[in-house]
C-alpha cells in the first residue's frame, strides 16, 4: 500500500513540469470519486469506494466551497466496515451552516482495553491462547450514528457563532464472535461478571443527545488552514428517552485549535487542545469514549488513541468519564503544482500527541474486582493496575492536497510508553486530524 501511494505521488510530482503559475480558480461542481485504499494499524487494510462532491458557486470564495457531500462504503481486513453519507453546507442557507452525518459502523474486532488508561489491566499484544492470538482485548460492536448541527452568527460579532445540534446513536455490543476465538475469556466478559459493566448496559443501547454551544472561527481555510483560531465549547444533554434505564447525563466538550504562520502559507505551527467531562448524571460505558463535537473533521469521533487523537497509542486505550488531550504539528507545504486541471500540494507534518484521563469511570468497582495495586483483596481478576499518567506519542505525516479541500493523508506514529503499544503504527486515510 505504501509503495503504491509513493508511486502515485511521484507521478503527480512529475506533472508539476506542466504547472501554470497562476492558481486555477474552481467554479461550480467538482467531483472527486476515488477508490478507498487505506491502512490503519488498528483496523487493517481498507478497500471500497468514496466520492467527494463540491460546489464552489461562482468561485468568489475559493478555496472555500458553497457545499460539500460525501458518500463512502468501505471495509477493513480485520473485520470492520462503514457506510456513510455526510454533507457540509456553509452557504446554502443565508448566515447558516448546516451539517448532517448518517453512518453505520460494524466491527467484528473492536478494541476494548478497560477504563482509566494505565489503571486498567496491562496489555500484551503478543499473548496467545493455545497457539492462537488472544481475543482478550476485543469485542463485537455495531453502531448507527446520526448527527445534525447548525451554526449561525452571534450578535454580529465577527467570527463568533452560536450552535445547536441533535445526535442519535444506537450501539450494539457483544463478545468477540470470530472463528478461532471461541471459548476464550475476554476482558469485556470479566468486566460484566465483576459488575464493572452493569447488566442493563452490557449489550449497548440507545443514546439521544441535545447539543448547544459557541464557536469562534477565524481560519483562512476549512480543510487546510494556515492561520487563525477555531474554538468550540459545547454543552451536551443526553436524556434517557428511549431505554429508560437511568443513564441520563450532562457533559461539556471544549476544543481549541490554532494555526500560526511561520513562513507565509508554506510553514505553519498547528496545535489542538481538547477536554471533555461529565457534569451530572450517569453515562453508559459504551458512550464514554465518544468525543461530542458538533462538526466532524474525521469519520471516527472516538478516543483517546488511534488515528484521530493519539496516533500510535492503542485505539480506545485511554478512555474514562473525562479526558484531556493535545496535538502539536509542524505543517510544511514542500511542493505545489497543477495536474489534470486541479491545484495540488504536498506537505509534511511531524507531530507530537498527548492525552490523559481526568475523570475516572467506575474506579471503585475496578478496585473491588482486584488487581496488583489493591491490597487485602481476593481478586476476581487482575483489572486494576493503578496510577494513571500521561500517554504520549510522536511521528510524522505526509499529505497530498487537492484544491485545499481533498486531502490524502499518511501518518506514522509510535507510543512513547510501551504500555500504550510497542509498534510503529501507520494510518492512511483522508484529512488532517484537526
Amino acid at each position: 500500500m505504501k509503495k503504491h501511494l509513493l508511486i502515485l505521488m511521484a507521478l503527480l510530482m512529475a506533472g508539476s513540469a506542466f504547472a501554470q503559475k497562476k492558481e486555477i480558480i474552481k467554479k461550480g461542481w467538482n467531483f472527486g470519486p476515488l477508490p478507498v485504499v487505506g491502512f490503519d494499524a488498528d483496523l487493517g487494510f481498507q478497500y471500497g469506494a468514496t466520492c467527494d462532491i463540491f460546489n464552489y458557486g461562482d468561485g468568489s470564495r475559493y478555496p472555500r466551497y458553497d457545499y460539500k457531500f460525501n458518500v463512502e462504503a468501505s471495509r477493513y481486513t480485520k473485520g470492520s466496515g462503514v457506510f456513510r453519507f455526510y454533507s457540509d453546507m456553509p452557504y446554502v442557507v443565508k448566515d447558516t451552516k448546516l451539517f448532517f452525518d448518517v453512518t453505520y459502523f460494524y466491527a467484528k474486532k473492536y478494541e476494548f482495553f478497560g477504563f482509566n488508561g494505565f489503571e486498567a489491566c496491562s496489555y500484551d499484544p503478543y499473548a496467545t491462547v493455545d497457539g492462537i492470538k488472544s481475543g482478550y482485548h476485543f469485542i463485537n460492536r455495531n453502531q448507527f450514528r446520526f448527527v445534525g448541527s447548525m451554526q449561525r452568527p452571534f450578535l454580529e460579532v465577527p467570527n463568533l457563532y452560536w450552535t445547536a445540534g441533535l445526535a442519535y446513536y444506537n450501539t450494539k455490543v457483544n463478545r468477540i464472535d470470530l472463528e478461532g476465538y471461541g471459548g476464550q475469556v475476554t476482558l469485556y466478559e470479566n468486566y460484566v461478571n465483576a459488575d464493572i459493566i452493569k447488566e442493563d448496559e452490557a449489550n449497548g443501547g440507545n443514546t439521544t443527545q441535545l447539543r448547544l454551544g459557541m464557536i469562534y472561527d477565524s481560519r483562512d481555510h476549512n480543510s487546510d488552514p494556515t492561520k487563525g483560531i477555531y474554538a468550540e465549547a459545547t454543552l451536551v444533554g443526553a436524556p434517557d428517552l428511549i431505554d429508560r434505564k437511568g443513564y441520563s447525563n450532562l457533559s461539556y466538550t471544549f476544543l481549541w485549535r490554532q494555526y500560526i504562520p511561520l513562513y507565509g502559507d508554506k510553514l505553519t505551527l498547528a496545535y489542538r487542545l481538547g477536554a471533555q467531562n461529565r457534569i451530572a448524571g450517569k453515562t453508559p460505558w459504551y458512550m464514554i469514549n465518544n468525543l461530542n463535537t458538533l462538526f466532524f473533521h474525521k469519520m471516527y469521533t472516538e478516543g483517546l488513541g488511534g488515528s484521530v487523537t493519539l496516533r500510535g497509542v492503542n485505539r480506545n486505550g485511554v478512555i474514562g468519564e473525562g479526558f484531556a488531550f493535545g496535538n502539536l504539528e509542524l505543517r510544511w507545504h514542500i511542493l505545489g503544482f497543477q495536474f489534470i486541471n486541479q491545484n495540488w500540494q504536498v506537505a509534511l507534518n511531524p507531530f507530537f500527541d498527548a492525552g490523559i484521563v481526568t475523570q475516572k469511570f467506575r474506579e471503585e468497582e475496578m478496585m473491588a474486582a482486584g488487581g496488583p495495586g489493591v491490597p487485602n483483596y481476593e481478586p476476581i481478576f487482575d483489572c486494576y493496575a493503578g496510577n494513571e499518567g500521561l500517554h504520549t506519542s510522536a511521528g510524522c505525516g505526509l499529505k497530498l492536497i487537492m484544491n485545499r479541500n481533498l486531502i490524502v493523508s499518511v501518518d506514522m506514529g509510535k507510543a512513547l510508553d510501551k504500555r500504550d503499544g510497542e509498534k510503529l503504527k501507520t494510518f492512511i486515510g483522508f484529512n488532517y486530524i484537526f
